[in-house]
């Protein structure tokens, strides 16, 4: 059998989860980030400012990037931080854009489940699609959307490639982060629904990396 990666890797095409026409600027999280060094960004409002205003040039870009990056913004966040092991290492990719962008299919399935992971520095509403290529199901995960996004959804409900399924949400309902779209990709998603762990302990870094392959395999970007 061969391993999600490898077919993702040779699949010829994916749609855009993204469409805009703004080009790409890779943000750094990482403490290699000296800027976020003498920067509290606890409040969101400040942190959405600093991402839109300064990293992306008043919002002439498109942020991307994140996938295995040792994130010392999380320190900042009880909610990777109140445990035995704090989380740091991001297993997908995050593509920060306005509220409001579409985001859509990138290739065809079902909707494999939602929620509203509403606690803050969480996911926010999250959307999971269930997919099948080479007879691999895998799955990917859309998070801090727009609560609208949920609107109407069921689980088994089909989706096209290209289809749009959802928005980015604004804070604070999107876990209260600035707008951004948390990608990822997963192979094993276990009694999960709804929701999945997007940042991982150094300790478990290996095996999470191991079941969430880099989105960009998708992305392409």
């Amino acid at each position: 059998m061969k391993p999600l990666a490898e077919i993702l890797r040779n699949h010829p095409h994916f749609e855009k989860v993204i469409s805009s026409q703004k080009p790409y600027r890779k943000l750094d999280f990482s403490e290699s980030n000296q800027d976020l060094l003498s920067r509290n960004l606890t409040e969101t409002s400040v942190f959405s400012d600093y991402v839109f205003d300064v990293m992306l040039s008043k919002s002439q870009y498109i942020g991307i990037g994140g996938y295995d990056e040792n994130r010392m913004i999380y320190r900042q966040r009880d909610h990777f931080t109140n445990q035995e092991n704090a989380r740091s290492i991001h297993l997908g990719i995050d593509i920060w854009a306005e509220a409001g962008e579409a985001i859509y299919a990138p290739l065809n399935g079902i909707i494999h489940s939602f929620a509203f992971n509403d606690n803050p520095g969480d996911y926010g509403p999250t959307i999971i699609l269930k997919h099948a290529l080479e007879e691999i199901e895998f799955y990917t995960l859309y998070g801090h959307l727009s609560l609208e996004s949920l609107d109407g959804l069921y689980e088994g409900k089909p989706v096209k490639a290209g289809e749009k399924i959802a928005s980015i949400g604004n804070f604070p309902e999107n876990g209260d982060w600035p707008p951004h779209l948390h990608f990822q990709v997963i192979s094993e998603i276990g009694d999960y629904k709804g929701d999945f762990p997007g940042v991982s302990s150094i300790e478990k870094r290996k095996y999470f990396l191991r079941i969430c392959p880099d989105p960009n395999l998708i992305l392409r970007i």
